[in-house]
């Protein structure tokens, strides 16, 4: 029996043809389907944004589109480029199964704030937080707008901004609007006491790198994650894979059996009261103390400040100067033993390190008997001060690197905007600020650094999975489990306990 085929007309489309174009059909179907932002199609992107079908699997895969800065020429004023996208990702776009949870220091942003979360924040709190603040971040539609104020030391608030954008470009469109105070200043300002009472009126949120547990400043990412330009500190990614390679060139247990510590004294009593513990004719607390002159670093181009390079004893300590310092990240990332003397403040991270896990707690009061007892007890105990010393590298390595810190920005401006209970707006003294009208201005180390740490894709991916709130059971339990591994170093440093 002749099998039937179509007649075709001379002149018209083949079979082929016709499901060819039909297929065509249905891949432009789909695609449409989805959400594009238009304004990544642009004529300065458009070849480098490709969008790959796996007709075999039926997925979508879309490679990162890179967006380098782009600096006005021959003096002309520098303005934000249009074409940056304005939204890439949606997180119902996304594959459950690559989501991850955030790490567990992000539920300390429902404890910061917490203060706001019965009354939501008003205008009037926001404009109380201006009288110590450097500058007012407003975003309005993803585009960030800055009010300065106050000139802040060195270049902080330059790069906090600088960070801020980043964010911005990392996750374009995300971020709700909003407007918040920003102190680039080292103590907290906002005591609790001043309003507790029943007639006191609501706390101003007020955001800063570090806090007390007698205040309410709410703590961000401090500026030198995206470089320290005046010490020729690196931007975090580059400076974490850095001192990664500084831990392998020397195994722990050949590192020498002293804690070390390096740094500025003149900037609060307790570090030159740490100086009284070294090495001395008379006297060895296992201590190896060195002053950091910075003045002379700079005139003779930062070569004994190289910080992968001091990872070469098997403890390190840290001690806060006029209030927390930004060394700590640095401390920690070494594989040494963090001898940490008591601290009082935090900043966004450090309040889930654990004593014993984490680090050696060291007491404020006797610290030169503390140290001596910590290495005495690190070289008896090899295996398990060597334990201690990769935890708190692991934690660094794994759970600080960048994505988690622009994460951790992301979910705190959004809780926080959550609360406010006005409409953001664009005061006339703001000015419009993305990374060309920051970094094309910017030279020397600064312009290195933020091209070093510019965020050049839209992330592919949303945020970590924001984890919830702590119940009251479980963060007094964490306190306690802290508070007796300390009493229990200190019942070993009195010598009434074995070890």
């Amino acid at each position: 029996m002749p099998i039937w085929r179509p007649q075709l007309k001379k002149g018209s489309p083949s079979l082929r043809t016709l499901l060819f174009l039909l297929l065509l059909l249905f891949i432009a179907a789909f695609i449409s389907s989805l959400w594009i932002d238009t304004s990544i199609f642009s004529a300065a992107g458009k070849t480098n944004n490709t969008m790959i079908i796996s007709l075999e699997n039926t997925t979508l895969h879309q490679k990162s589109v890179e967006f380098p800065l782009k600096c006005s020429i021959n003096n002309e004023t520098q303005t934000c480029p249009t074409n940056y996208p304005r939204r890439i990702f949606q997180r119902e776009d996304q594959d459950p199964s690559s989501e991850t949870v955030c790490p567990n220091y992000f539920r300390w942003i429902h404890e910061d704030l917490r203060p706001w979360i019965a009354t939501g924040i008003t205008r009037d709190m926001v404009e109380r937080a201006k009288r110590t603040a450097n500058f007012r971040l407003i975003i309005v539609q993803g585009k960030a707008y800055i009010e300065k104020f106050t000139k802040s030391i060195q270049t902080r608030d330059t790069f906090t901004i600088w960070g801020i954008l980043q964010l911005l470009r990392r996750y374009p469109g995300m971020l709700p609007d909003l407007e918040l105070m920003f102190d680039c200043d080292d103590r907290p300002v906002v005591r609790s006491r001043d309003y507790s009472g029943p007639n006191s009126t609501g706390a101003p949120p007020l955001f800063r790198y570090c806090s007390d547990r007698w205040s309410m400043d709410v703590v961000f990412p401090d500026w030198s994650f995206w470089g320290w330009a005046e010490i020729n500190i690196k931007p975090w990614s580059a400076l974490l894979k850095d001192i990664k390679e500084g831990n392998n060139r020397t195994k722990w247990i050949d590192r020498e059996p002293y804690a070390y510590w390096k740094g500025n004294p003149f900037v609060a009593e307790t570090r030159r009261d740490l100086l009284t513990c070294n090495v001395s004719a008379h006297q060895d607390w296992n201590a190896r103390l060195f002053i950091q002159d910075w003045i002379l670093e700079t005139q003779h181009g930062f070569k004994k400040s190289d910080l992968a390079s001091q990872c070469t004893h098997r403890y390190k300590i840290y001690i806060e100067g006029y209030a927390w310092s930004v060394s700590e990240k640095y401390i920690l990332a070494c594989n040494s033993v963090t001898l940490l003397v008591k601290p009082y403040y935090h900043d966004f991270f450090t309040r889930s390190l654990q004593p014993l896990k984490h680090y050696w707690p060291i007491r404020d009061t006797d610290k030169c008997r503390s140290i001596k007892f910590a290495v005495n007890w690190g070289n008896k105990h090899k295996k398990e001060a060597e334990a201690i010393g990769e935890a708190a590298s692991e934690f660094i390595q794994e759970e600080l690197k960048m994505e988690y810190v622009y994460d951790y920005m992301f979910h705190l401006l959004n809780e926080y905007a959550k609360l406010l209970k006005f409409e953001a707006r664009v005061s006339h003294e703001a000015v419009e600020l993305c990374s060309e009208v920051v970094a094309c201005a910017a030279d020397g180390l600064e312009r290195r650094f933020m091209t070093e740490s510019l965020v050049k894709s839209p992330s592919v991916t949303g945020p970590c999975i924001m984890p919830p709130a702590y119940e009251p059971k479980d963060l007094g339990a964490f306190y306690r489990r802290n508070l007796n591994a300390i009493r229990q170093v200190q019942k070993w440093e009195d010598g009434c306990c074995t070890i």
